[in-house]
């Protein structure tokens, strides 16, 4: 028997059963407000990359115009992640207690505001006070939003909706070398106007606060359930879109575990009936673990090496202007990156995505660390920026998925807590790495902590195509 397809303007039929709010967004085709929300939270998520990446240029600009010591010049980057690691951890709480909505915005009017204020710095001591501020609210919004975006995404292609997101990421990083490239070599003052730039989110945390949805999973958690149904049908009543994520949720509807699967990958025990009430939980802690080591590995070779990298070229001859458009052509990477691991993510699943690219992010940093000519650490560097990126937004993809609705945001803040360590780290080890053994040494220490990452990422459940746990 057939039946009429829809119109655009009437709501996307569901199965009216006995369905749950959440099952009846999980079944959605991908619509006009997911794709609004994807976006929303993207240019988010942009604009917290932009911020980041800035500071590898303006810590090379500093050196030479303020005449910082190299420990000095660490203490810039590792500041800022002290902060991170903080308002990842207390973000992730937050936002179960007052909703992912609130919190984004609020992260994106901190970070903003400080930036902003960081350009008129008179000293070493002042900025890296402001950066330390920067650091809480760039630390907090990544989590918040991740966890905002899997729990609004339609269940067969929840992985790729997290991992279009991180794409932002290189966005803004891109964004962050075009500013690093033209802004900070124009004088003594250049890397002020490129702090400047940095205000932007401030404005748009008002956009998030007003245009955003808030968790349906949440609402419910705190029994606000009559704005939780209105959300949800203004996403039954939203249009249908077209186009790549549209067939890529028809062609994986047919994956979809069944109900006794689902439960059993996500609770780790199929005969449990308790809540669990924390990711040290013994049916949690395994996967716990192995996602601390994982972030905590990713973040020490990730910010170790490209919050570096600026500089290194620099102290090798390379002139600012030239060692920042090494730079950027090696950020352009980032973007297939992302790409094919959006497309892998569905296809191969979670773990085996997120350990494939860790893999090469080893391999990559073992070849960047040979490179001497100039094609070849372009080369060497667009393929860690290809497998190291396509690693994060895989990692982002799996943190939501491992913790039911009420530790959702705390496991996945606390795990990105527990990684800034790393990166707290990194940026402190480089300068006596590159005196003790020179590029080489550092980027095999890279290598070797990707390796590990990857051997724990294999460990974690694969959850492609179960449905978000709820307790």
């Amino acid at each position: 028997m057939e039946t009429t397809p829809p119109s655009p303007s009437s709501p996307t039929p569901v199965s009216t059963g006995s369905l749950s709010r959440t099952e009846r967004l999980d079944r959605l085709p991908v619509t006009r407000k997911h794709t609004k929300l994807l976006t929303g939270s993207g240019i988010g998520w942009a604009l917290d990359a932009m911020d980041v990446g800035l500071i590898g240029f303006i810590m090379a600009a500093l050196t030479v115009h303020w005449d910082l010591s190299q420990t000095e010049t660490s203490w810039i980057a590792s500041i800022g992640f002290i902060g991170m690691a903080l308002g990842a951890t207390f973000g992730g709480l937050l936002a179960d207690k007052f909703g992912r909505r609130h919190v984004f915005a609020i992260t994106l009017l901190v970070y903003g505001l400080a930036t902003g204020a960081a350009a008129l710095s008179t000293g070493l001591v002042m900025l890296l006070a402001l950066r330390f501020v920067i650091g809480l609210g760039l630390g907090a919004e990544l989590p918040v939003a991740s966890t905002l975006v899997s729990e609004f995404s339609p269940r067969a292609i929840r992985g790729r909706m997290v991992v279009l997101l991180e794409a932002f990421w290189a966005v803004g990083w891109i964004a962050a070398a075009i500013i690093g490239t033209v802004l900070v070599p124009l004088g003594d003052d250049g890397w002020r106007w490129a702090f400047a730039v940095g205000i932007v989110p401030a404005a748009y945390a008002l956009v998030v606060r007003l245009t955003l949805p808030e968790s349906v999973r949440y609402l419910e958690s705190k029994g606000r359930h009559e704005e939780a149904e209105t959300t949800v049908r203004e996403f039954e009543a939203s249009e249908p879109t077209a186009g790549f994520l549209q067939a890529s949720a028809a062609s994986a509807a047919d994956r979809v575990l069944d109900e006794s699967q689902q439960d059993a990958a996500i609770i780790g025990d199929a005969a449990s009936t308790e809540p669990v009430t924390s990711i040290w939980a013994p049916s949690m802690r395994k996967r716990t673990a192995a996602f601390w080591t994982v972030w905590f590995c990713i973040n020490l070779s990730y910010y170790g090496a490209f919050t570096w990298i600026p500089s290194i070229l620099a102290s090798n001859g390379y002139s600012l202007v030239k060692s920042f458009t090494f730079t950027l052509i090696i950020t352009v990477a980032q973007l297939p990156g992302y790409a094919c691991a959006a497309w892998l993510i569905e296809k191969w699943g979670r773990r085996a995505t997120l350990t494939a690219f860790l893999v090469g992010s080893a391999c990559s940093a073992g070849l960047y660390g040979l490179a001497d000519a100039e094609w070849s650490i372009i080369v060497a560097g667009c393929l860690l920026s290809f497998f190291n990126l396509g690693a994060w937004g895989a990692l982002y993809a799996v943190g939501p998925e491992l913790y039911p609705t009420p530790l959702r945001a705390t496991g996945t803040g606390a795990a990105t807590g527990f990684g800034r360590i790393a990166s707290i780290i990194a940026p402190l080890i480089v300068p006596p790495l590159l005196v003790f053994g020179g590029t080489g040494i550092l980027f095999a220490l890279f290598g070797v902590a990707f390796a590990i990452a990857a051997v724990a990422a294999f460990t974690l459940p694969e959850l492609k195509g179960t449905a978000l746990a709820e307790r």
